[in-house]
């Protein structure tokens, strides 16, 4: 099965591209006392934590390079399994460093940001692997859009989310891209011209996030969604998320014809197989992990 078929092949250009031009950026990161963000992975999980709570783990273009290491540091891991975004401090993210965004940065600069951004949001929903949100307090403009673009978010009762760019005079924009696909049009576009935050359970209404819960239960319920994602065969899940995506922006007659050639790939697929006879056999299924055709048996 070719890789195009989990994730954009561009974004490994992309990458290969950010790493050339950011590579001592992320070296200076990675000397300070406290990275912008840390990484550590377990049991199949990755856990990515944003780790500047002085600045409200503010996506500077730093943040967001530093973010998108970790996202696609050996990503085709057999071992890896689903990714967890968190944040330190009560806020998870308020969006971009305004001070990035003054003209004394300059056109270029601003470019580059926003760019950035883009490429990080994109590919939380290009890699292979299912991404998590786990959100306890502020999401706000690129915060919020981070949030929207992951495919599972976990949130506590006190988590609020916002596009308040209108009130600086910077309209949500690239925000909206990842909201506006996750909420309704009217709740979007409410949050866009007011600014005023919605609450976890709005959030969760209106579809922006998974589920909410108390507190003190959020690492436990977020982490059993990805022992539970750990259980299932990674070309499988990564098929399906890689064709979820995919339809969503087809029309109906189009996302059927591809969501039954991908049925008929997933069959082809020895994990593929391996589940439906175990189902038969009535024993757990031994997956391989790996996107191999059934008959290369």
């Amino acid at each position: 099965m070719t890789r195009n078929l989990f994730y954009r092949a561009a974004n490994i250009v992309q990458f290969n591209r950010f790493t050339h031009l950011a590579g001592s950026r992320l070296l200076c990161t990675q000397t300070q006392a406290e990275p912008l963000t840390v990484r550590q992975q377990n049991n199949g999980i990755r856990r990515i934590t944003l780790n500047n709570p002085k600045k409200r783990n503010a996506l500077s273009l730093s943040m967001l390079e530093s973010l998108r290491g970790n996202i696609l540091a050996d990503i085709d891991s057999e071992d890896l399994r689903v990714i967890v975004i968190s944040a330190k401090g009560p806020v998870f993210s308020s969006g971009h460093d305004l001070k990035e965004l003054t003209s004394a940065q300059g056109r270029d600069y601003h470019t580059k940001v926003f760019q950035a951004c883009s490429e990080v949001m994109t590919l939380i929903q290009d890699i292979p692997v299912p991404v998590i949100a786990m959100v306890n307090g502020v999401a706000t403009a690129a915060g919020c859009q981070l949030v929207a673009s992951c495919d599972i978010a976990v949130v506590t009762e006190k988590s609020t989310f916002a596009t308040p760019g209108v009130n600086v005079g910077l309209f949500c924009s690239t925000p909206a891209v990842a909201i506006g696909r996750a909420v309704p049009k009217k709740v979007a576009m409410k949050m866009l011209f007011t600014g005023s935050p919605i609450s976890a359970q709005d959030a969760l209404r209106h579809g922006l996030v998974s589920k909410v819960v108390p507190e003190e239960h959020l690492e436990e319920e977020t982490l059993a969604i990805a022992r539970r994602v750990c259980q299932a065969s990674r070309p499988v899940v990564a098929l399906g998320k890689a064709t979820f995506h995919r339809q969503m922006a087809q029309g109906r007659d189009a996302a059927y014809a591809t969501a039954s050639r991908v049925m008929v790939d997933n069959l082809a697929l020895r994990d593929g197989q391996e589940g439906i006879r175990a189902f038969i056999e009535k024993r757990k299924p031994v997956w391989t992990n790996k996107a191999e055709k059934a008959n290369d048996e």
